[in-house]
This record gives C-alpha cells, structure tokens and sequence, in this order.
C-alpha cells in the first residue's frame, strides 16, 4: 500500500534520479514539522507567540522556511497580520518560492495547517532538530582539531574549548555571535528598566545587600567586571563575603507567565577563594550570621546559648545557594569552565574571586607579570559577558598606598593597574581610616593625643568604600558600618551619611 501523499512537496525535496537507491547521510530534519508550524502562525498569528521565545529562523532546516518565519516575526512584532496575502510581497523575487509554486505555496502551507494548540509541540521539535544538527557539527569540528592539533594547542585547551561551545549550545540552541539587531538591544533595555521598576529598592542590578553601595552602583550589573581593591587588613574579603552572601540569602525563584521559573531576587553565587580554605570562609560566615566572634569560634571558647546561636546560623548557611571553590592558583580556563558547569547544573547569578593575583593564565605569559594579569582580567570579563553575570574580583594595592598621608586608595595604585582599570566596569576600594589611626597614636597628655583620640572616636566602626570608576553611573564615596570582630559590613544608622567625595 502506498504512503499517502503529502499535501504539496517540499521545496528541494524532488528525487533525484542520478541518486536513486543510494543512501547517505543528511541532518536531522523535519520538512513536515516546519510546514505544519508555519501554516499554524499563517491561519493564527497567535501561534507565532507560543514559539517566539525559543524559536528563531535559524533553527529551520528549509531556508525558504526560515525567510518566511523571519517575514513573519517583522510583521507580527510591528503590529500586522501576517497571511499568504501579506506574506506575497516579502517573496515577488524569491526563487526559491518561484520553484515551488510561488505565492501559491504560501496558501498551502496554512492549508497544511496543524491547531494553533499545538504550534509550541511543532516550534519545540523544529528547535530539538537545530540542536542536534549543531551538536553533530560540534562534535565533527572536535574530532576535525583532535585528528590535526596544532603544536600551540593542548588538550586540555581543547577541552576547555569544547566545553565552552557545549555549554553556549546548551544555553542558547545555537552558537554566540554574529550582528544583533539594535530593536534587540532597545527591548533588552527596556527590560531591564521595567524589571528594576519593579524591584523593590528600583535596582537594575543585583543587591548587594548594603543601601547605600545599592544607591550608588544600582546594584551589580549583570556583566559587568567588577574589582574590589584594598590593603591588607581594610577588609576586602569581609566585604565580598558580606556581599556574596547577601545575595544567596535573597535568592528567591517565581514562575513567570509562560510556566517557566525564573529568578525574583538574589542569585545563586559561585565564590573561588584562593587565600582561604572553605572551614576559614564559613567560620568567617557563621561569625557574620551568629553574631559570634570568629576568634572565639576557633578557639571554642563559646557558651551553651551561644552554641545554640551557631546551630540555627548552620542550618541557615546550609540552605543558601553558595557555592565554594578553594583550589589555590586556579587558572583563568579551568575557573571559568567550573563557572560555565556550575550555571548548567544549578544555575549562577554571581562570582566572586578572592583574589586576582592568585589566578594564574594559561597562556605563555607567566613569566610577564603585567601580560598575565591582562590576560585574567580579559578572560575574566568575556566568561561575564558569556554567563551574563557580574563578576566581582579582588585585588591587591601597592605599597605607595602607605607613604602618602592621605591613605585613601587611587586607581594608580592598582598593581598592574593598567590592565585591571581598562578591563573593568566598576573600580571600588575599601578603606577604614580607623585601621591607620591606631597604628599612629601620639605621647599621651599632648595636644596630639587629644586631637588623635578624637579622630578615633569619629572613625571608629566605620569603613567606606571608595568607587573609583563606573562605567554606568558617578563616582564618590559610601560610608558603611564596620564590625570588626565579626568582619561584618553593614548599613548606618539613619543619622549616617553618604557622601561624594572630591
């Protein structure tokens, strides 16, 4: 018994009697499913919605049928109908729809039409077929570099690659790159205005859990290459912590309308400390959380109620998406192919590297300090335009800091600053006048001590944080709340002040 025969034949889908009864390979395909969806949005533009969030003309096999789907995005977009009739004038040239019949196929095809209820089934089997000819592509251009590897590429280099390409293939059903269209770029824009809108404290960024930083930075940008700089001691690593976890405390998903969960606030946060082992970076959390000294915590010198104070911060810390990775001297490519798994699995909202000159690149520029560096904080801010996360990256200052009198940090005294300052999008430092001030105390009983005892009493417990650079907003100054003994940033109190310096 013959198949049935199908309502029209598919454009270039005429046997060739040159090539009859020989098989080879093609791409995975369905001509049908591409017919069946695009007669769907054709009889009912409403079909058109129920894909236009996943499904691109790039994912259709036919070209044909990815010109007609792109006519029909135009159209639908700027408010038309999209039929056979309005569709005819898109095609007056085609020669690929003259083959085929011409305007005439276009009635066909919403002939052919299957129920706008199913139109996301077709939409989602056309996008599964596009992924699965990207995967067989990628894993031909895998093979095509391992059979014929350069010298100056190693494997690993080529796994790291790979991996990379898997991961944008599994985030996005198609390779990165190419021109985007700037109505793209206005209605991300708008976007990101509504959401920030609608947020409460209006922020377009990530919190960072502390007001007045908030007011100042918007938050953090998604993308943006964020460097926390600081001499030893002001408290660099305290402040990332605080912000890192502020941010997995407030992590909270919402299904949006179209059934898929989304992020409300907060993030997931991958935190690579190189300096410290993950026992000495929970220590320092469950110090923050309990209210609890971390001193008093190692030594063990706690009380019954203050155990209890640590058990209810444990079960805490232990529900908060915060990820810790310790490996000392991670490169560049291995930090951000973790990255890249982490945000597959489970999904990442923010990184945080303690600190910058501990990563190591894995190129041939080790024995060049400076070349090193800019080849991290390169790498560093493409893996935040790839995952579309902001990364925050500390770093160390130079010693000039010490012999100025005025010890408020510069971006001059950035190690390797030139790199590190054009690389990021925000340049912030923390300084505790306070940490200066006890270290300078003069003869008791002269006027000096008086005068110094007095500038302690202003500074103390107090700490600001220096934005030196912002691609997006001013500079100036935050005052903030510093606790010592429990290495804990927090806001003033309402008689505080935020102000901008010179």
């Amino acid at each position: 018994m013959d198949p049935a025969p199908t309502p029209f034949p598919a454009p270039d889908d005429t046997p060739d009697p040159d090539f009859e009864g020989i098989k080879y390979r093609e791409m995975p395909h369905s001509i049908e499913a591409e017919q069946a969806l695009l007669g769907a949005i054709l009889v009912n533009n409403e079909a058109y919605d129920k894909v236009s969030e996943f499904l691109s003309a790039d994912h259709f096999y036919e070209p044909l049928h990815a010109r007609i789907f792109e006519a029909v995005a135009q159209l639908v977009v700027g408010g038309h109908l999209a039929t056979p009739v309005t569709l005819k004038a898109f095609f007056e040239r085609d020669s690929a729809l003259a083959d085929v019949g011409g305007p005439a196929y276009l009635a066909r095809l919403a002939a052919a039409a299957v129920a706008t209820p199913h139109a996301r089934d077709y939409g989602r089997a056309i996008y599964d077929l596009a992924v699965r000819r990207e995967l067989i592509r990628l894993g031909e251009d895998i093979t095509a570099t391992a059979e014929d590897t350069p010298i100056d590429l190693p494997p690993t280099q080529q796994i790291e690659n790979a991996e990379a390409a898997l991961y944008n293939l599994a985030e996005k059903g198609r390779y990165e790159g190419g021109f985007i269209p700037f109505k793209n770029s206005l209605t991300g824009a708008l976007d990101m205005a509504a959401a920030a809108y609608q947020r409460e404290g209006q922020l377009s960024g990530l919190s960072t859990g502390l007001r007045d930083l908030d007011a100042k930075l918007g938050g953090l940008q998604s993308s943006d290459l964020i460097i926390l700089a600081g001499r030893p001691s002001m408290g660099k690593t305290a402040l990332a912590t605080n912000i890192a976890f502020n941010a997995a405390k407030a992590f909270r998903t919402e299904i949006d309308e179209n059934g898929r969960e989304k992020v409300a606030d907060g993030g997931v946060v991958a935190f690579f400390s190189l300096e410290m082992s993950a026992e000495q970076l929970a220590t320092r959390l469950l110090a923050e959380h309990s209210g609890i000294s971390s001193e008093k915590i190692r030594r063990g010198e706690i009380t019954a109620d203050e155990f209890g104070q640590l058990r209810e911060a444990t079960e805490l810390l232990q529900s908060i998406p915060l990820y810790i990775d310790h490996t000392g001297g991670i490169a560049i490519s291995t930090l951000a192919a973790r990255a890249r798994r982490l945000k597959r699995q489970v999904g990442l909202q923010l990184i945080v590297v303690d600190y910058l000159q501990l990563v190591t690149s894995s190129g041939k520029n080790q024995d060049n300090r400076v070349q090193e560096v800019t080849a991290i904080t390169t790498g560093l801010k493409a893996l935040a335009k790839e995952l579309n996360v902001p990364i925050m990256a500390l770093s160390q200052l130079s010693r000039q800091v010490e012999a100025r009198d005025d010890k408020r940090p510069q971006l001059s005294d950035l190690r390797e600053s030139g790199s590190i300052e054009q690389d990021a999008d925000v340049v912030m430092f923390v300084y505790r006048e306070e940490y200066y001030l006890l270290r300078s105390e003069p003869s008791e009983g002269t006027p000096e001590h008086l005068k110094w005892q007095e500038d302690c009493t202003r500074a103390h417990g107090k700490a600001e944080v220096i934005v030196g650079k912002q691609r997006h907003g001013p500079t100036g100054r935050v005052e903030l709340q510093f606790q010592a003994n429990l290495t804990r940033f927090g806001d003033l109190d309402h008689f505080h002040q935020s102000y901008d310096g010179p």
